[in-house]
């Protein structure tokens, strides 16, 4: 007569069995309605996908190994801009030679996003993310032992199509991480790596440069983003590339309903911004105020406020955040053009500015997820990525054209005008773009003339159905 123990075991062996069938029978019903899916990409992709959910909090440390990535990104970009004299000196070259090595970084990622991202999304997505790191790891190596020039031009071209890649993956890779409803918050926590380099890491990397040499910096920068590679294959959950039949072409993408919308916005808010940061420093001087650090300080700390608050507030309320975001840049702006001269207006004003700019990037990168899907969120980040550095191009040139035809006085005009596009972008579109449900949101919405929708995204509906049958016991 079997023992209570052994009926027990018989019981959960039994148990073991009907969720594995169960499990298989949802896998089976995702291979019918995904064509090209083969059975094991679809196991993979829900096993993979089971681990990232299984706990009901958030996976902070994968999600700030993903903020430590962009922070690695943003300080390898601009850590030239701060060691202008010392890296002119020892390369032989113009300032301005320099300064075109920052320049390099950002046209090389515009350029290299979109068929970057394309020719890579099949591929595994934490060996991808491995890969970038470790080229980082090696051209900031190769740029902190050069004495060529052209050498260096070189290692910050391919460090920039890094960048491209980089920035397209890790928005996607968030909201894989988390449930539908933690997008917001997990994306304000990667992007904070970007709060993080131009607040704290930028002026300690200078200080660093300027006490021990600027390639001791890069050396700093090489052995961060290797020991990164570790972090990452730690703590972030793999997850499968996308099936070849499953991949939604670039045009295919920006065609989603949303996603036009979205990138319009980046381009305002990113060229209005850069007119008016970028020449900082002749307009704090022509108010009489004359201590640009301390505005760049005051500016720096006001968007840490503001991303904390984004976290806090991005999954419920998206769309009033943003439309606020927006309006407050353009209310500061605006005290900037009529109070500059006063010093406790203009510090207020700035203050505004960055907390309001700080948390948006998060904001508009979730209404791209929410309206691509987290399966074509790679795709959508590289058309992001690009029009966020043509916004900084254009930004700049209007900016440096303004100061020279109307001088410095016009430039918060100039942003002001821009913002107000901008919001009136994202007040008109309240249907996919940024809803003020955003449930609606969380299911993509077909590309025209296509109803489909990448094996990604079936898996994501499909995630009540497989918590419930794997749960806690998902295993690798």
């Amino acid at each position: 007569m079997p023992t209570a123990r052994a009926t027990t075991n018989a019981s959960r062996g039994l148990g073991d069995l009907d969720r594995e069938k169960r499990r298989d029978d949802v896998i089976e019903d995702l291979v019918v309605a995904t064509a090209g899916a083969t059975r094991d990409e679809l196991r993979e992709a829900l096993l993979a996908d089971a681990l990232a959910h299984r706990t009901h909090g958030m996976p902070l440390w994968g999600l700030l190994a993903l903020a430590t990535a962009a922070f690695t990104d943003v300080m390898t970009d601009l850590l030239p801009a701060g060691s202008l004299p010392q890296m002119s000196r020892a390369l032989h070259v113009p300032q301005a030679r320099i300064g075109l090595l920052v320049s390099a970084f950002a046209v090389a990622s515009a350029l290299a996003a979109i068929p970057v991202t394309a020719a890579v999304r099949g591929l595994p997505r934490r060996p991808v993310l491995a890969g970038v790191l470790v080229g980082f790891a090696v051209l900031d190596a190769v740029t902190a032992v050069s004495t060529s020039y052209l050498l260096t031009f070189a290692a910050r071209l391919l460090a920039g199509i890094m960048g491209g890649t980089l920035w397209s993956m890790l928005a996607g890779y968030a909201a894989r991480m988390v449930p539908a409803s933690s997008r917001g918050r997990a994306i304000a926590i990667v992007l904070a790596g970007i709060t993080a380099a131009l607040s704290l890491g930028l002026p300690a990397g200078t200080a660093l440069a300027d006490a021990a040499g600027w390639r001791v910096s890069f050396v700093s920068l090489s052995v961060m983003a290797l020991l990164l590679v570790a972090w990452v294959r730690w703590k972030v959950p793999p997850f499968p590339g996308e099936a070849r039949r499953s991949r939604t072409p670039p045009r295919r993408a920006a065609s989603r309903p949303g996603i036009r919308a979205v990138l319009a916005v980046t381009f305002l808010l990113l060229t209005g911004h850069q007119a008016m940061y970028t020449y900082i420093a002749p307009f704090v001087a022509r108010s009489g105020f004359g201590h640009t650090s301390l505005v760049l300080l005051v500016f720096g700390t006001a968007t840490v406020g503001g991303i904390a608050v984004t976290g806090i507030l991005a999954d419920r309320h998206l769309r009033p955040v943003l439309l606020a975001a927006l309006a407050l840049v353009a209310t500061a702006m605006i005290a900037l053009g009529y109070c500059a001269r006063i010093p406790a207006a203009l510090l207020l004003a700035v203050a505004l500015w960055g907390a309001a700019f700080g948390g948006a990037p998060a904001l508009l990168q979730t209404a791209l997820t929410d309206a691509s899907g987290p399966g074509d969120a790679d795709m959508a980040t590289s058309l992001q990525t690009t029009i966020y550095n043509i916004g900084i191009a254009a930004g700049s040139l209007a900016g440096g054209f303004i100061l020279q035809r109307a001088g410095a006085g016009a430039l918060p005009w100039t942003t002001s005008l821009l913002s107000a596009a901008a919001l009136a972008t994202v007040a008109t579109a309240r249907r996919h773009a940024f809803p003020a449900d955003r449930t609606a949101a969380k299911t993509p919405h077909a590309a025209p003339g296509r109803a489909h929708r990448s094996m990604t995204d079936r898996i994501d509906s499909a995630r009540p159905e497989f918590d419930q049958i794997a749960g806690a016991g998902a295993h690798r």
